[in-house]
């Protein structure tokens, strides 16, 4: 049984998979980065000086001043500036993704056709070999 795991774990799409969920979770800290550090506060700004991460909706009605003080209170809160960051996260994300596969679409080369092998014959339209001088099936001479 050990020996099976062993080799289902080394097969070459299983490695590639764990490649690419490593590097997926360190590609999502760098977008995470880029959306809360460099993306929302010159949105923040355009909105009027807003923050996103601290938007929330106190379902107590106590009216907290910010999120962390709903949240240190244990008051019930919607944290929808929470969800707009995470929204934009997978915005990006998805936008990134898109632009490499079609980088790597169009890198891929197009296979060339084989050249044809047959030709058709001039008299009979049978199929027969390029370099055929006779048509096996009409037996006329070919050029």
């Amino acid at each position: 049984m050990f020996k099976e795991f062993k080799e289902f774990a080394m097969k070459g799409n299983v490695v590639d998979l764990a490649i690419g969920v490593i590097i997926g979770g360190a590609f999502g800290k760098i977008v995470t980065s880029v959306v809360n550090d460099i993306v929302m506060p010159p949105i923040g700004l355009l909105m009027g000086k807003m923050d996103f991460s601290n938007l929330f909706i106190d379902l107590s009605g106590k009216g907290y001043e910010s999120l962390k003080a709903a949240k240190d209170a244990g008051a019930p809160v919607i944290s929808y500036g929470a969800f707009i960051n995470t929204v934009l996260d997978f915005v990006i994300v998805a936008f990134v993704i898109f632009l490499v596969v079609k980088q790597i679409n169009r890198l891929k080369k197009e296979p060339v056709p084989a050249p044809p092998d047959t030709k058709e014959c001039a008299f009979c339209c049978s199929a027969i070999p390029i370099k055929a001088t006779r048509c096996p099936h009409c037996t006329s001479e070919q050029k």
